[in-house]
Order: C-alpha cells, then structure tokens, then sequence
C-alpha cells in the first residue's frame, strides 16, 4: 500500500515537460510574423488596385497583432526565452523595413516623407547595433514609454500609408494622416534614438576608462 502512494506521490510530483524553445508559442507568432513579411509585399506590390492596397493592409494588421500577441503569450505562459528576446526586435525591424520600402518603391513617400522613412530605418539599425553590444557586455536597454508611443504612431501610420489612395475613397485624408504620424514617428525616432545612444556612448566611455 505505501509503496502505491509513494509511486502516485511521484508521479504527481514529476516536473512537467517544457516546450522546447524554438516551438514555444510566442516564438511561433514571431515565424508568423516574418513569414507575413514577403505576402504582403507581394500583394501590394503585384494585385491590381484597390485589392492590392487593402490586402496588404490587412496582411501588415495581422501582422502587427502578432507582436502585441507573442509578448503578452510569453509573460501569460511564462514562455520567454532569450531566444525569443534576440528574434522578436528582428521580426519588428523586418517588417517595418519592408513597409517603408515597399511604399518607397510604390511611391507613397517622396520628398519630406521619403526622408522620415530613412530617419526611422537608420534609427532602427543604430539601436540595433547598440542592443547588441550592450547586451554582450550585459547592459540591459529598456524600451522608454516614448519609444512604445513611437512605436504605436510608427505602426499606425504605416497602416494609413498602406491603405492609401484605397482609404482616401472612403475616409478622406486617411493619406495626409498617415504622412503626418510617421513625421511625428521620425521626431520621436530622433529623440528616444539620442537616448539609446548617449547610453551606449556612456558605457563605451567607461570601457575605455577601464582599459
């Protein structure tokens, strides 16, 4: 008899298998993610007008749901990995990258605008290169509340800007709007990228200190 409890008081107490890291949840919604990348470059770029515009832009919502998805699975399920630390800002870059070309490429950003856009993706570069670095010499970097605004009106706009001409048929302006957020995107771009980088010169300072 006390044999059968102790063997049910084991089994009981036997860690449960974890997924590995690479199939875990959040990680999936990240592959989504960056598989989505090149459907909604194709639709935009090879579908007639006005499908193209709007399945694009329903490709780039799903899309974006999936990173506000993935980050809220890991913390829900206690499935966060540095795996999934080191993939989730490439999945993020990659798809606004390929957004901003695509409308570059279509025309959509000229001028001014055109300008924005490379503000934005050079800023995305820099505070990638910085992460790494600080990250090897094990320096966190935390996103400010400034960055996740920036990132909010960035993907905002970037919906505007794809649906376009599409959206101007049924909400005027849905253009001017869009150009208008991802201005202010590229400000803040400008601002919360200086802060990235006074701390990564700060710490560049102090390892030459150190030497």
């Amino acid at each position: 008899m006390g044999a059968k409890i102790a063997a049910k008081a084991a089994v009981r107490e036997r860690p449960r298998k974890t997924l590995p890291v690479f199939s875990a949840l959040p990680n999936l919604l990240t592959y989504v993610r960056i598989g989505l990348v090149p459907m909604m470059v194709g639709a935009y770029m090879i579908l007639s007008y006005p499908v193209s515009h709007w399945t694009a832009l329903f490709i780039f919502i799903i899309a974006a749901l999936t990173d506000a998805l993935d980050g809220h699975v890991a913390r829900l399920w206690k499935q966060g990995s540095n795996f999934g630390k080191m993939l989730d800002p490439i999945a993020d870059k990659i798809l606004v990258s390929a957004a901003l070309l695509m409308l570059s490429a279509s025309g959509a950003l000229q001028g001014v605008w055109l300008f924005a856009g490379l503000v934005i993706l050079s800023r995305e570069i820099l505070v990638s290169g910085l992460r790494e670095h600080l990250a090897h010499i094990q320096v966190s970097a935390p996103v400010t509340s400034l960055a996740k605004l920036k990132t909010i009106m960035q993907m905002t706009a970037l919906g505007f800007l794809i649906a376009g001409k599409a959206g101007d048929a049924i909400v005027p302006y849905i253009t001017e709007i869009g150009l208008l957020l991802l201005l202010g995107a590229a400000l803040l771009t400008l601002y919360t990228g200086y802060g990235y980088l006074k701390e990564g010169l700060a710490h560049f300072a102090k390892e030459g200190a150190e030497r």
